[in-house]
């Protein structure tokens, strides 16, 4: 049987539906050996690995908020601090080290400096998620060993190459493609950036697409980055666009893991009603 890895993507909210992802996984029997996690992917991939069930991580979903990572603060470098982010993780996490972890973990971030991915597999799993989700304009990036790191999603928008550098035989990567404003002009500040980043990803999409056995896009493009009152509906879009992969998932139990061809799944449109915002 072939080391089967799952590469999780960045978006904020929308990272609910990883759980989704993962629920099927488990349901079907499809044992997962490795996880990356990028951005929201990372505090998904750190709850999972650590220990926490499909239950668990359903319920978190359900009483996480913006503000429970988040604060704002006046900075010449960002809007808003992730530091709450450390609490967050110390109770939610059940083990603290990628040591301790159930399965192994690698949490990307992109060194400001250099403009190099980095990729965190040992120490402590606080400060790498956090560096992994301090998105560059909202969030004050993270200071890990004299290194000043912002958000994976730059270097490693879904983190396919850093599975396959742990050892994975066979890759399933979870891109939580959508559009940042459902509008046809931006809102605000966020919407800029947010649409601004998406657009570069997409272009230098086929370095990780390359490294990926199966990509599979839940169907995301109706929800805002701070949906967080729609995880229902997130995790659904998950369970979807696991389920529609499936049928290429199991093949990789039967043959050789060199016979297996890499395969791109998209999901149809679920359609959720909007829900208003506070």
């Amino acid at each position: 049987m072939p080391a089967i890895g799952i590469a999780l993507g960045g978006g904020f909210a929308r990272g609910i539906a990883h759980i989704g992802v993962l629920k099927v996984l488990e349901e079907e029997g499809i044992p997962v050996r490795m996880v990356a996690g990028t951005s929201v992917g990372a505090i998904m991939g750190a709850a999972y690995c650590s220990g926490l069930t499909i239950a668990e991580l359903e319920e978190l979903s359900h009483n996480v908020r913006f503000t429970t990572f988040a604060r704002w603060t006046l900075s010449r470098y960002g809007f808003a601090s992730n530091d709450r982010m450390t609490a967050f993780l110390q109770r939610t996490l059940k083990v603290q080290t990628f040591e301790e972890m159930r399965i192994p973990l690698g949490v990307t971030a992109t060194d400001f400096n250099t403009g190099k991915g980095t990729v965190f597999t040992s120490g402590s799993i606080i400060d790498p998620v956090r560096a992994s989700c301090a998105y560059p304009g909202m969030f004050l990036p993270v200071e890990i060993r004299g290194s000043w790191l912002v958000d994976g999603m730059l270097s490693y928008p879904v983190p396919t190459v850093p599975l396959r550098e742990m050892g994975a035989e066979r890759v399933l990567a979870v891109q939580l493609k959508g559009q940042w404003s459902k509008t046809s002009a931006p809102r605000h500040y966020f919407d800029v950036i947010g649409q601004s980043f998406a657009i570069a990803q997409e272009m230098m999409s086929s370095v990780w697409r390359n490294a990926a056995d199966i990509v599979i896009e839940p169907d995301v493009a109706g929800f805002d980055y701070d949906d967080f009152k729609r995880a229902d509906e997130l995790i659904r879009v998950g369970e979807l666009a696991m389920r529609d992969a499936l049928p290429a998932v199991r093949k990789w139990l039967e043959v050789p893991a060199e016979a297996a061809a890499p395969v791109n799944v998209k999901v149809p449109a679920l359609i959720a009603s909007p829900v208003p915002a506070d």
